[in-house]
């Protein structure tokens, strides 16, 4: 499998290269590619050294899936160009998910809707990925009437700037004379805005929230609302989101939905203290779903926090998921080329 890391010195590009490690993906030649600029450096990958090459000559290697860590204006120009070769693209940046012709996709929701003329394939918003996959088995069972949002979001999600920014800040250091993402500090501080803020007065990451997870659970119906503050935490995303279901349930229906979905892991038990939180979800891929409750205020409501690594689920492993199952059905490397 000829696999191209594009954005390769990212953030989210380094932890690409852990997860395919790990999750012992297949790979004959690996390009790491990223921008002029950083053209020439070097990426240890299982004890090998590889250059970093840029991305006209990464489409010239014809890979066979390039997985792009690059920001949406990359990934608008360079996408289609690895598409004309028969690379097939998964994308990580907002820029094809709301495009009706691509699909959007969490590989335990909706891996089954891919086929081979899928060439761009989006990867969804961190924050969505990890809610929709603890919401599509209750969707399913009971359908979701309104969803009411409130995330608490890794600085780590605004990329190595926010890094910086946040262990200056930590070490006693004056930032506000430098170039730094958030207009005030995140260190012991938190922030209600996530991304830029829209003419409706939400910022692009609530309303990405709101139509992302229409689409990916085919539900324009779905009333949703949403609040994103980004909060000094390496480890990843919490969400409290609020559920109202058309159909009754029960709690105990739904921690049994949950348990069986592939991907999450409930931890609920109240008398022992345990429920998620981002210390104990970093570095793992699954996404952690507790403080399971009937909302007592609406008929039908309830009430979930969940928790996962925003670089992991939320950006790299869910990725390489969806390289995986490309993989694994024939949509990429030499199976494609012969259906082709």
């Amino acid at each position: 499998m000829k696999v191209a890391v594009v954005g390769a010195t990212g953030l989210v590009g380094g932890v690409m290269f852990q997860v395919l490690k790990e999750h012992k993906f297949p790979i004959t030649e690996l390009y790491p590619v990223a921008s002029a600029r950083s053209v020439g450096k070097k990426i240890n990958y299982e004890g090998k050294d590889y250059t970093v090459i840029g991305l006209e000559d990464a489409v010239a290697l014809r890979p066979d899936v390039a997985i792009f860590s690059a920001g949406g204006s990359t990934s608008l120009e360079w996408a289609p160009k690895f598409a004309e070769v028969g690379t097939v693209v998964v994308d990580n940046s907002s820029a094809w998910r709301m495009d009706p012709t691509k699909k959007l996709v969490v590989p335990e929701v909706n891996a089954g809707e891919l086929n081979k003329e899928d060439l761009i394939i989006a990867n969804p918003n961190c924050s969505t990925i990890q809610m929709v996959l603890a919401l599509a088995p209750l969707h399913k069972a009971f359908g979701i009437k309104r969803l009411v949002i409130s995330t608490y979001q890794s600085f780590t999600g605004t990329g190595v700037p926010a890094v910086n920014q946040y262990e200056a800040e930590k070490r006693g250091e004056d930032t506000s004379d430098t170039d730094r993402p958030y207009h005030y500090p995140i260190f012991e501080n938190c922030i209600p805005h996530c991304d830029v803020f829209l003419d409706n007065a939400y910022t692009k990451e609530e309303m990405k929230l709101v139509h992302e997870t229409r689409k990916i659970l085919g539900d324009d119906s779905i009333a949703i609302t949403a609040t994103a503050v980004r909060v000094p935490v390496h480890g990843g995303h919490s969400e409290s989101v609020n559920v109202e279901f058309h159909k009754p349930f029960t709690v105990e229906k739904v921690r049994e939905l949950l348990a069986e979905t592939p991907g999450i892991i409930v931890q609920d038990d109240l008398k022992n203290n345990l429920y998620p939180m981002p210390l104990l979800a970093k570095h793992k891929d699954e996404v952690f779903v507790g403080r399971i409750r009937r909302d007592e205020s609406i008929e039908n409501g309830l009430n979930l926090w969940i928790v996962a690594d925003n670089l992991r689920k939320g950006a790299a492993t869910n990725a390489v998921q969806i390289a995986t199952y490309l993989m694994e059905h024939g949509l990429i490397g030499e199976a494609a080329t012969v259906s082709h």
